[in-house]
């Protein structure tokens, strides 16, 4: 695997640093007092803090209204649903609540949003139950 660097704003780093490590299960890396560093399943996702958030727009997908910018992660099936559930235990709204996407279709996923608290960035949680209908057309 070759880890991935994404950076994305924030309006708060308290609470997105609270939300990555105790809603995600994130560790914290570098830090100062404009950005952090987070593991992100094995990548370093960094978040800048900013004056100004911007709102993003929505794209239809599989029937449901997507948020436009986001990122995530694909996971095993069963880590899936034990973030889906730990999500929900924690009391952390979903943007889209877990369901099958493209269900009995190429590319039938399992697909979750969430919205990070600080920033307001959607991140979306995905599982396969077979990997190799990640690139499938």
């Amino acid at each position: 695997m070759q880890p991935f660097h994404l950076a994305f704003p924030t309006a708060n780093l308290e609470k997105t640093s609270a939300f990555m490590t105790d809603v995600i299960g994130a560790s914290i890396g570098r830090t100062s007092e404009r950005w952090v560093d987070f593991d992100f399943f094995g990548h370093q996702i960094t978040s800048h803090l900013v004056d100004d958030m911007d709102e993003a727009a929505k794209n239809p997908v599989d029937g449901q209204q997507v948020p436009a910018f986001h990122f995530g992660i694909i996971m095993q099936w069963d880590d899936w649903q034990a973030l889906a559930d730990r999500v929900d235990a924690k009391g952390v709204p979903f943007e889209i609540g877990p369901y099958i996407r493209f269900a009995g279709e190429v590319g039938e996923q399992g697909t979750f949003f969430v919205r990070e608290p600080g920033s307001n960035t959607a991140l979306e949680f995905k599982t396969f139950r077979d990997f190799d209908q990640i690139f499938a057309t």
